[in-house]
């Protein structure tokens, strides 16, 4: 735990060391953002399809190999996970500038390389999420969870300019090796971590292979705080999944933008995630842990059914990257919330699984949505895909947790009940 008087993250305090090498691994996955599909196309001269296909079959196939990933992670010590996933990580993606260099370069090793990425990506954010609760003291987990979510959208901010200038210097692939080195340097902070983990949970007698694969579902759905939360998560995320290509594209062919003007639009909003996890802390002080995910899960939603009617010229940039701006502080403001409930509401014995759970929903539901969007766009315009997202995305508020939270009194007890139904 965190002594007294020492700042969160203290580079001598265990979390500080954990947060060191998430912010080692965030800045390095910014800089690379959309390093494969650019690969793919740089260096491969692949087909539209084929770029589609890179990106669906990571999501699918990951999701798949996943699911019986967070039983094991659950009972086992989690460092050891973690630093594995990010060994995997790292080999992965340095495979891919060593191909290329040798010229032996092809479109399954992306596909391959895809797969085990966010493979990995899941793994590491189910052990990580279960090991930072035995970590951190409950009376810091939203401070931790506000670190985390300032350092993604610091990242996200810098990274991508960062990434499109050393693609023009070095090449297609160097942002990978990049990426890949700060895998490394991740499982090396992870790794001076001292404080000692304690025991993972015991595994309780096994009612069947696919009774286990669904106990993370099942204790999300029995939860009467998680469960209203997942759905609002789904259908947020998969809406602003959704418009995030449609958005590119009015962008760059409807309204003109210039390349700059694309990179300006991208990066600036994010500074708006940036503010608004800074103010996390002090907003649920004086609301409420409950009106802060009420508020700021209404406030996010509103900002995408506003694109479609963006104007031509400097005044659309400027209306692009102001509703953008709004929805990513409300983002800012409302993940750390959700991020620390989640870790509350969740018994120990169950957490990586719930997290495996969560991330499987997503990445099985997102590109559902974006075909989706493509479909209509293909049958309606861009513009009307944009307001059909838009419209779903401001429906998510109303499956927000409006009935209340369990009480922190009552928070141990309801847990108890999700996980009864969860392992029944």
């Amino acid at each position: 735990m965190i002594s007294p008087g020492r700042r969160l993250t203290d580079v001598h305090s265990d979390f500080g060391r954990l947060w060191g090498s998430y912010a080692v691994s965030a800045a390095g996955s910014a800089v690379s953002a959309g390093a494969l599909p650019l690969v793919a196309v740089a260096a491969l001269h692949v087909s539209t399809f084929q770029v589609s296909l890179l990106a669906a079959l990571s999501a699918v196939a990951s999701a798949a190999i996943s699911l019986p990933l967070g039983g094991r992670i659950e009972h086992r010590h989690k460092r050891p996970a973690m630093t594995t996933a990010d060994g995997v990580r790292c080999l992965a993606l340095a495979s891919v500038p060593v191909a290329a260099a040798l010229g032996l370069l092809t479109f399954m090793q992306l596909c391959v390389v895809g797969v085990l990425q966010s493979t990995a990506a899941i793994a590491f954010s189910a052990a990580s999420t279960a090991h930072l609760k035995g970590l951190v003291a409950p009376s810091d987990r939203l401070r931790a969870a506000a670190q985390f979510e300032t350092t993604d959208w610091i990242s996200q901010s810098v990274g991508p300019p960062t990434g499109g200038l050393l693609i023009g210097v070095f090449g297609a692939t160097a942002t990978l090796a990049v990426d890949a080195l700060s895998f490394l340097l991740s499982a090396l902070g992870v790794r001076q971590i001292r404080r000692p983990e304690p025991a993972p949970p015991a595994r309780t007698k096994s009612r069947g292979r696919a009774r286990e694969l669904m106990t993370g579902w099942r204790y999300i759905l029995g939860h009467r705080g998680l469960r209203p939360l997942f759905w609002n998560a789904m259908l947020f995320g998969g809406s602003i999944m959704m418009s995030s290509p449609l958005v590119a594209v009015l962008m760059l062919r409807d309204l003109h933008f210039t390349p700059w003007q694309y990179g300006l639009a991208l990066g600036l909003p994010c500074l708006g995630g940036v503010l608004g996890s800074r103010l996390t802390a002090t907003l649920t002080s004086r609301l409420g842990p409950h009106r802060v995910l009420l508020l700021f899960g209404v406030l996010r939603t509103p900002w995408t059914i506003l694109l479609p009617w963006l104007p031509f010229g400097t005044l659309g940039l400027v209306a692009l990257v102001a509703a953008d701006t709004g929805l990513l502080v409300a983002a800012g403001v409302f993940n750390p919330s959700f991020a620390t409930y989640r870790i509350t509401a969740t018994q120990d014995h169950v957490m990586a699984r719930v997290v495996t759970a969560w991330s499987v929903s997503s990445k099985t539901a997102q590109p559902l949505f974006i075909v989706a969007g493509g479909i209509i766009a293909a049958y309606a315009g861009v513009r009307t895909a944009i307001l059909v997202a838009g419209t779903l995305c401001l429906a998510s508020a109303l499956l927000l947790p409006w009935s209340g939270l369990p009480s922190p009194a009552l928070e141990e007890s309801s847990a108890k009940s999700a996980g009864s139904t969860a392992t029944a």
